[in-house]
This record gives C-alpha cells, sequence and structure tokens, in this order.
C-alpha cells in the first residue's frame, strides 16, 4: 500500500472532518482562505418528496464488536431517510450534534471553542414525519474510514425525495465522535489500528477486515429494516426486492463485499474507494456495478490497481466514471462543509462545489433508476455534453 494511499484512508478522512469544524482562522492558516457562503444549509434535494428523517440503534447480539471486544455485541447507528407526505408535524433534523462535534476537535487538538460550526448546518429531513403513500427501493449507504455517517447526509436527502428509502450507518469505533446511546460518543478504534500496523501488509489486513466486517453490518441492517419483526416503524414502504448498497471510500469498497457476501443486494455502486476485498474472477453474479470516483487516482492503470483488477471481474452491467478535476471527499458533503465554512482542504480540487454535488446526484440516481426501477437513463450511455467533466472508461 502507497503512503499516498494511506493517506486515503484513516489519516485523510480524520483531519478532514478536524478541520472543518475547526474554528475559521485555523482552518484557514492551514488550508488557504476561501470565501465563506452567505447560506449555512445543505443543498436542497431535487425529486419531489419531501423528506423525512429517523434515526435507530440497532445492536446484533450474534456478534461481538471486533474492534473492541469488552464492549460487548456489534452496535450500528442508523439514519434513515425516507419519502415523505408533504404535510405533517417534525422539526428539521441537526446535521450533527454539538458533543460530536466537540470529539472531532479534540481529536487532532484544534481546539474546542467553534463546535456549532458543524452542529448549526442545517438539514433538508423532517423528524416524526409520515412516510409517503408507496413502495420504495432500499439504499444501503457506508461512509468513509474514520468519517461518521453525516457525510452523505446530502446524497441520502436527495434520493429520498427520489422515491428512495435511504439506511446511512456508523460502524461502531470505525468513526470519529459518532453519537451512541447513553451519551457515549465512540473514537474511532479501527483507525488506530490501521495507523499503528506495522507494515503495509498488515494495515491492508486490518482495512480488508473493516471492509468485509461492514459487508455484515450492511446485511444485518437489512435483516432489520425487511425482517419480521423490522426496527423501523415505517418499513412496510421498503420493497425488499430492490436493494442497492453504495458507499464512500472503504464503504465503496464495502458495498462490493456486501453483494459478495448477500444475493440480497441487487446492484452496488464504489465512489473512490480502493478494492480492500478484490472482486474475484467469479465476478458478482452479473448484477451491476458503478465504480465513480477521480481521474487522478482511479484511472486506467493508474495508482489504485484495484479498479483494473476489479473491472475485468465485474461480470454484469458496469461503468467506471471518472470525474476531472475531483478529489477524494468530492463524493461527500465535505466540498459543501468547506465552502460553508470558508476552508479549503484539497487545493488540487479545480471543480466548483455545485458541480461536485450535481454530478454524484445525478449519476448515482441515473444507476438506481436504471438497475431498480428499470428505468433507461441516457445519462449512463456514454459521455454527455452537459457534463465534460464525467469520463467513461472501458479498459
Amino acid at each position: 500500500m502507497t503512503i499516498r494511499l494511506r493517506r486515503r484512508t484513516a489519516v485523510a478522512a480524520l483531519a478532514t472532518l478536524a478541520m472543518l469544524a475547526a474554528p475559521a482562522a485555523t482552518a484557514q492558516a492551514l488550508s488557504g482562505p476561501a470565501p465563506a457562503s452567505t447560506t449555512r444549509e445543505l443543498p436542497r434535494p431535487t425529486g419531489p418528496y419531501p423528506v423525512g428523517v429517523e434515526v435507530l440503534h440497532l445492536t446484533d447480539h450474534d456478534r461481538a464488536d471486533p474492534w473492541v471486544p469488552e464492549a460487548g455485541d456489534r452496535e450500528l447507528m442508523v439514519s434513515v431517510h425516507y419519502p415523505a407526505r408533504p404535510a405533517g408535524p417534525g422539526a428539521t433534523a441537526p446535521y450533527i450534534s454539538t458533543e460530536e462535534a466537540e470529539v472531532i476537535l479534540a481529536r487532532l487538538q484544534l481546539g474546542d471553542d467553534a463546535p456549532a460550526r458543524l452542529s448549526s448546518l442545517a438539514t433538508h429531513s423532517r423528524t416524526a414525519a409520515k412516510t409517503a403513500r408507496g413502495r420504495f427501493p432500499l439504499v444501503l449507504l457506508s461512509p468513509g474510514f474514520g468519517n461518521p455517517r453525516a457525510t452523505l447526509t446530502s446524497l441520502a436527502e436527495d434520493l429520498a425525495s427520489r422515491g428512495y428509502v435511504v439506511a446511512s450507518v456508523d460502524h461502531a469505533y470505525e468513526a470519529i465522535g459518532a453519537a451512541f446511546p447513553g451519551g457515549r460518543i465512540l473514537e474511532c478504534a479501527a483507525c488506530d489500528a490501521a495507523e499503528t500496523a506495522p507494515d503495509d501488509a498488515a494495515e491492508r489486513e486490518v482495512l480488508e477486515s473493516v471492509a468485509t466486517g461492514r459487508a455484515a453490518d450492511l446485511s444485518f441492517v437489512l435483516d432489520r429494516l425487511t425482517g419480521p419483526r423490522p426496527a423501523w416503524t415505517g418499513s412496510r414502504v421498503i420493497d425488499r426486492r430492490r436493494v442497492a448498497a453504495a458507499g464512500h471510500s472503504i464503504g465503496g469498497s464495502a458495498a462490493a463485499s456486501t453483494m459478495l457476501a448477500d444475493r440480497r443486494v441487487d446492484a452496488g455502486i464504489n465512489m473512490d474507494g480502493t478494492f480492500f476485498e478484490e472482486v474475484p474472477a467469479s465476478g458478482l453474479g452479473e448484477r451491476p456495478f458503478m465504480m465513480l470516483g477521480t481521474t487522478s487516482f482511479h484511472s486506467p492503470g493508474g495508482e489504485d490497481g484495484s479498479w483494473d483488477r476489479g473491472w475485468r471481474h465485474l461480470d454484469g452491467w458496469k461503468r467506471w466514471l471518472g470525474v476531472e478535476g475531483s478529489g477524494h471527499s468530492s463524493f461527500t458533503d465535505i466540498p459543501v462543509l468547506e465552502e460553508r465554512l470558508g476552508v479549503t482542504l484539497d487545493p488540487t480540487v479545480t471543480i466548483s462545489t455545485d458541480r461536485q454535488v450535481r454530478i454524484t446526484r445525478a449519476y448515482v440516481a441515473a444507476f438506481l433508476d436504471q438497475h431498480l426501477r428499470g428505468h433507461h437513463r441516457p445519462l449512463l450511455d456514454g459521455p454527455a455534453p452537459g457534463n465534460p467533466e464525467v469520463v467513461f472508461n472501458s479498459p
């Protein structure tokens, strides 16, 4: 594993989140100034449905936590975003709690005087909102290593507004500052294990364990949302015959691992993540899979050879899309947070925040529409004049 790849996992994720929560003066001193946006909300969802959200605490009593065994059974926090009815009660959900932001700040000792800079960001999801009428496909979302599930909120809200139920997962001890019941804010023990690994082979073993462990987590979430005694009161609207797994960074690797382990998952998306459990020669059972990432790191013959090997083994419908000018975090909320807070974290990114958001939303939704709903989306057929940044690779 290269040093650059190491930085694209635990260190990069932790530093990015901590700097986003830091006071503007500190972040700008480290990364250079950027104009702050006058608005403090996530981009508005583009679909016809209002969005509701409910947070679930799930415990898998059949597995012990792999990173902190003394903690007991494996725990997960899940945000379920869903299509809602136009009217009804419900406050707008916070982006992230002040307590979670405080832990993010403390991790890198950047000070604790501005945790509200993250927690005050406005979302577009209402708590206690009634589910819309109908049956909707389910999308399981897994974030990058060290990142809380909140960093995929904008994508989750947009998909829910388009008619998807989206379950975004915090995997215990795999994210900085993830809040669990009882006032517990868990640290990233898995990040520490990767960072203290004695060599690259040992580090890769840790990261493969993360990917395969998350596959078990996502299958368990699927059980609890569609099983006989579902954990979510709105689960009746989920169409269990239409399920996808998607994720960013190691969460994208986990999406493929979930498909390998669970035939109930019909399609998958890897957003700029190395395949730590590589796609086997036998493929994914002819199920569709899309790889959406940077052109700087995930180009054919480029630095991450796992995408070349994975592409050869994918045996169903597949796309390998690169976004020119993007960075590793371009497929998450982080560019939006940078703009809102007046921070520049990755000076190599040349594409605007608006374009990063629009491209990610458009291509992820097109893939899901085509493969979970059976609606052909020409956007996936080849290069589009309206999206000149998107490169279709076919090595």
